[in-house]
């Protein structure tokens, strides 16, 4: 990850301002302009499940700490009757350049796979052939669900957010393709149990 030089409160760069991509991610929500709290920021994170990131509570927090501490974002408390303060964030001018910086001038980092099934099926020789096709099976309806799931996220992003329409078109084809692939190893399997090899 590169590092992006901290901006002063006129928005001029003055140091380095080194942060991990998920704070970048809290960053990132945080710039479409609304004043969010940690709960808020929880929910809106969880619609990057389909393609990156599904943080723990605990998770936002830490960050937005981080992100306070170094000016990038502010926080204000709203009295609560007989409950803790309830806690807002807004993105700073610094916080913007920072995120700017971040998404226009750093490198860009290759996606990493970690793809539980295709690591089971590539040890298939050790599976019982029919639970190696129940667990692809169910994968497979994993898929559906998560690709219904995204239809009706991308059906309420336009008109007011077209860049995640974006990514949700982006996945519903990835969920589109990951089920063909699937379904075509399924199909493979059928043909090896019925034609197995001596």
């Amino acid at each position: 990850m590169s590092a992006a030089p901290e901006p002063a409160g006129d928005g001029t760069p003055t140091g380095r301002c080194d942060l991990p991509a998920t704070a970048y991610a809290v960053l990132g929500l945080l710039s479409f302009g609304r004043e969010l709290t940690g709960y808020d920021l929880r929910k809106w994170a969880e619609h990057m499940r389909f393609f990156y990131w599904s943080p723990a509570q605990s998770q936002i927090y830490a960050e937005l700490r981080r992100l306070k501490s170094r000016g990038l974002v502010t926080e204000r408390g709203e009295p609560q009757r007989g409950r803790p303060d309830k806690r807002y964030y807004r993105i700073t001018a610094a916080g913007q350049w920072a995120f700017r910086h971040w998404e226009n001038q750093s490198e860009l980092e290759p996606p990493v796979i970690k793809h539980s099934p295709m690591l089971r099926l590539f040890f298939g020789h050790q599976a019982d052939p029919d639970r190696l096709h129940e667990l692809l099976a169910e994968y497979l309806d994993w898929l559906e669900q998560q690709r219904a799931e995204l239809h009706q996220i991308r059906a309420d992003l336009l008109p007011e957010f077209p860049y995640p329409h974006l990514v949700a078109v982006w996945g519903h084809a990835f969920y589109d393709a990951e089920l063909a692939s699937v379904q075509a190893v399924l199909d493979e399997l059928d043909r090896m149990s019925a034609d197995p090899p001596d």
